[in-house]
C-alpha cells in the first residue's frame, strides 16, 4: 500500500502599513486560514514568513504596495525565494459592499491572487534600476522647487520697489537666479526694499543650490543608465532621463514582462478592445505608467522633428487621412516594441 502524503499549498495576503503589516492565510479553495498582524521591523517579517508556513507550503504572496510600506517585506519574501506579487488596493465599490478592514484587505489581497485578477510579479527593488528611481525622485521634486522658487522671484520682482523693479524688468529666466542672488541687501534701509532683496537673495541661492545639485545627480545617473542599459540609450530620441524612466517602468527584473505586449501594456501604448455587436474598435488606453506613457512621447517628438525615416512615416499617414494625434500614437507603439528589445535581461 502506498501512502500518497498530501501537501496543502497556501495563499498570502498582506495589508502593509508603516509600523504594522496584517497578514491572511488562504487554502487552495480560497477558504480563510487565519488572519494576524507583524510588526513591519526585521524580526517581524521573519515572523510574518514563519507564519506563514505553519499552514503549509507557501505558493504566492500578494502584496499591496509593493513600491512603498511593502517594499521591505517583499524584499524579504523574494529572498526566501517566495513569489510576490503585487496586489492593488480594493476599489472602493468594492469596499462600500465587503466594507473596510486591514483583515479584510489582507484576505482581499490573498483571494486577488488565489482568483488570478492580480498576476503581476512584484519589481525586486534590488539593483541599479532602483538607484535610478531614487535619484529621479531627488532631480523632479529639485525641478518643482527651482520652478515655484523663479516663479516667486518674478512675482516679487512685479511687486519690489521701482529701482530694485526696473532692475529684475524683463530679465531672462536664466538669468533671474543670478542677478536676486547678486542682491546685497543693507540693513537700515527702508524696510521694503531691504525685505524684498533678503527674499530675492535668498531664492536666487536656494535656485542655484538646486542647478548645482540637478548637476550631480545627472552625472550619477548618466553613470548608471550607461551601466544598465546602453542599448536603449542609443536609441534616437533617448536621452538619460527618458532611458531612466523606461527602466524604473521595467524594474531591475523586467523577466517579469514576458513579452513586448505587456511592456506595451504596462507604458499605456497597447489599445483596448472596444467592440460590440457587428463593430470591431479599439479605444486610447489611459491607463498604465505615465511617466513611461509621457517618457515614449518624448521620444516621438524627438524623431517627428529630427529622423527621417519617421518624418516619411508620418507624411505618408498624412496623405492616408490619419490625424496628427492618431499617427503619434501609432509610433509610441512601435516604439515601445523597439525599446522593450534594449531592456536589461537578468
Amino acid at each position: 500500500m502506498t501512502i500518497v502524503e498530501v501537501v496543502r499549498l497556501i495563499t498570502g495576503g498582506v495589508d502593509t502599513h508603516l509600523d504594522v503589516h496584517v497578514a491572511a492565510a488562504l487554502d487552495a479553495t480560497g477558504g480563510v486560514l487565519g488572519v494576524r498582524s507583524f510588526p513591519t521591523t526585521p524580526a517581524g517579517l521573519v515572523e510574518l514568513h514563519g507564519w506563514l508556513g505553519e499552514f503549509g507550503t507557501i505558493g504566492r504572496v500578494g502584496v499591496e504596495g509593493t513600491g512603498a510600506y511593502g517594499a521591505g517585506l517583499s524584499r524579504h519574501l523574494r529572498a526566501q525565494g517566495l513569489e510576490v506579487i503585487e496586489v492593488d488596493r480594493p476599489n472602493r465599490q468594492a469596499r462600500r459592499v465587503r466594507g473596510k478592514s486591514d483583515s479584510l484587505d489582507a484576505v482581499e489581497a490573498a483571494r486577488a491572487v488565489l482568483s488570478g485578477r492580480a498576476c503581476g510579479i512584484a519589481k525586486s527593488a534590488d539593483g541599479n534600476v532602483e538607484a535610478i528611481r531614487t535619484l529621479l525622485i531627488a532631480k523632479r521634486s529639485g525641478r518643482e522647487t527651482r520652478i515655484a522658487c523663479l516663479n516667486q522671484i518674478r512675482h516679487l520682482g512685479f511687486c519690489a520697489p521701482d529701482d530694485l523693479r526696473e532692475r529684475l524688468r524683463d530679465l531672462p529666466r536664466s538669468h533671474l537666479a543670478a542677478v536676486a542672488a547678486s542682491l546685497r541687501p543693507q540693513a537700515g534701509t527702508e524696510p521694503v526694499a531691504y525685505a524684498t532683496k533678503v527674499a530675492l537673495r535668498t531664492l536666487g541661492r536656494r535656485v542655484q543650490a538646486i542647478n548645482n545639485d540637478a548637476d550631480l545627480l545627472d552625472a550619477h545617473l548618466g553613470e548608471l543608465v550607461e551601466a544598465t542599459a546602453p542599448g536603449l540609450l542609443a536609441l534616437h530620441g533617448v536621452g538619460v532621463d527618458t532611458d531612466a524612466i523606461l527602466l524604473v517602468a521595467a524594474g531591475d527584473n523586467p523577466e517579469r514582462l514576458r513579452t513586448e505586449g505587456a511592456w506595451a501594456s504596462l507604458c499605456g501604448v497597447a489599445p483596448l478592445p472596444a467592440s460590440s455587436g457587428k463593430i470591431t474598435r479599439h479605444r486610447l488606453n489611459r491607463g498604465g505608467n505615465r511617466q513611461a506613457n509621457h517618457a515614449l512621447w518624448r521620444v516621438t517628438l524627438t524623431r517627428m522633428g529630427s529622423d527621417a525615416r519617421t518624418r516619411a512615416y508620418v507624411a505618408r499617414r498624412l496623405d492616408e487621412g490619419l490625424s496628427k494625434p492618431e499617427i503619434m500614437r501609432a509610433l509610441k507603439r512601435y516604439i515601445a516594441r523597439e525599446t522593450y528589445q534594449h531592456l536589461p535581461r537578468s
